[in-house]
């Protein structure tokens, strides 16, 4: 009883916290962390923000937002809750309702407004969405004359018309920029099981991570690669270093960007795979992923299908990403 009532006082102090702030708070296990989370769920003196892995939690504020928000439902400032994420100027990640709340506020908008129609479009988007996977093959077969790859999927769109970046858009972006090795992880634990049920679903036997072009202490891509720690054949591809390192976002136009992709990565490898799966984090034009599956056609190096796989990816027929 104590510890409940010491952990509840800790978060309405604090605000927003995670389960792994209150076990090195408080020394006690993660299993006694989350029963006394959930028993305060339950008698509704804190709620949940976020998704696992991404998860806060803070007092208990849905009479609050409903007093001050009277008009909208409860269903979408729950559904805004599970989905929303802001960073603000100064750095803070608000998630949620409190960081829609934010944006609105700073952006001199109509939160009611925002909500009804945040939920709208963000129904409209997910419905792209089949067993967590968007499809994205047609929008490179309308981009590009000769394709490589068998499917193109993504997990999540990079940004929303109106409202920017989606929530895992964010993550990227601000795991990339600051070399945050901890955002990496998140990201990897968020979207590991929906890429290993597509490994499953595919009969996937070899993967290849699309390797980074610009130096970072910390490689997005390479900590994705250990966290995700895929038991298969991985396959070998190197970026050719240049005089200029010339990022594919720095590109505005597609042939040089096909051109940047073809004479910049190169299939190392001359093992027979089966079915190979191609990882990326951003899809934008679709030229990295489609000139790496051409090149290991070339090379008769699969005697399956190749599949590519974007953490996030353009809505707009492809569009040029230049921010990650």
């Amino acid at each position: 009883m104590q510890n409940r009532l010491n952990i509840l006082s800790f978060i309405q102090n604090k605000g927003r916290v995670r389960a792994e702030d209150l076990r090195r708070e408080f020394g006690l296990s993660r299993v006694s962390i989350h029963k006394i989370l959930l028993k305060l769920q339950e008698e509704n003196k804190i709620q949940k923000f976020g998704t696992s892995p991404l998860v806060f939690y803070g007092p208990k504020t849905e009479n609050e937002y409903h007093n001050q928000y009277l008009g909208i439902d409860s269903k979408i400032i729950d559904f805004i809750n599970q989905n929303y994420l802001y960073v603000s100027p100064k750095g803070e990640q608000l998630t949620g309702f409190e960081g829609f709340t934010a944006w609105s506020n700073k952006t001199n908008q109509s939160v009611e407004k925002n909500a009804y129609d945040y939920f709208q479009r963000m129904t409209f988007y997910n419905a792209f969405k089949k067993n967590g996977l968007i499809d994205g093959i047609n929008k490179l077969k309308n981009t590009f004359d000769k394709i490589g790859l068998n499917k193109l999927y993504y997990l999540d769109f990079y940004s929303i018309d109106r409202f920017g970046k989606t929530r895992l858009g964010q993550m990227l972006l601000y795991a990339k920029q600051s070399q945050d090795e901890n955002l990496t992880k998140v990201i990897s634990n968020e979207t590991k099981p929906s890429i290993e049920a597509l490994i499953k679903r595919l009969n996937i036997t070899s993967i290849g991570f699309v390797p980074p072009t610009v130096r970072r202490e910390v490689q997005f891509m390479k900590v994705l690669e250990r966290n995700l720690n895929l038991p298969l054949t991985k396959l070998s591809i190197v970026k050719i270093k240049s005089q200029v390192a010339v990022p594919q976002k720095t590109l505005s136009k597609l042939e040089d960007r096909v051109e940047n992709a073809k004479n910049s990565i190169i299939v190392n490898d001359d093992r027979v795979h089966q079915n190979i799966l191609l990882i990326d984090d951003a899809v934008g034009s679709g030229s990295t992923l489609n000139e790496t599956a051409l090149q290991i056609r070339e090379k008769r190096i699969c005697k399956g299908k190749i599949y590519g796989l974007a953490i996030v990816g353009s809505f707009k027929g492809f569009d040029v990403i230049s921010e990650v």
